[in-house]
């Protein structure tokens, strides 16, 4: 899924040393003012077995992960941290991601092109680069690569 060039950078920055820790770096987003941006960095267990992150696990991770960002510099001014779980509307941003959680319904959008952009639906899974959903009882099938943004849909029953 496409990220601008800056989110890339401190993904692929934060990538090695989260897998010798153990941790997935599930999303990264740079919001807010262009002065002085918020930049979040959501985190969880790599093993899928494991159960999710805790607040005190954060707080121990965010250490190494602001040191790695003071040193790869990589907004000119100043700006905010946020390191956090990924919360119940969890992004999915990897092609394990669309294997692991199979079954989940999700919300999901396409990058600008023709025809439908957003889907909400049952996600079946992955293969071949090509993500399938149930959507209102029919299959649909989607390009990874055009996915702009794809995140569980919580249910909160009645």
């Amino acid at each position: 899924m496409p990220k601008s060039g800056i989110e890339q950078q401190i993904i692929d920055a934060l990538e090695p040393t989260a897998a010798e820790r153990g941790i997935d770096v599930v999303d990264v987003e740079v919001v807010g003012a262009t002065k002085a941006p918020c930049v979040r960095v959501r985190i969880d267990h790599a093993d899928e077995s494991a159960p999710t992150i805790t607040l005190d696990e954060v707080t121990e991770e965010t250490e190494w992960i602001s040191t790695a960002l003071d040193e790869l510099d990589p907004i000119p001014s100043s700006f905010t941290l946020e390191v956090s779980s990924p919360g119940m509307a969890r992004p999915l941003r990897k092609e394990r991601d669309f294997v692991r959680f199979a079954g989940e319904t999700v919300q999901l959008s396409l990058v600008p092109g023709e025809g439908r952009r957003r889907y909400t639906g049952t996600l079946l899974g992955i293969e071949d680069g090509v993500v399938a959903l149930e959507v209102d009882g029919e299959r649909v099938e989607l390009p990874f690569d055009d996915i702009r943004k794809c995140t569980i849909k919580p249910d909160f029953p009645a």
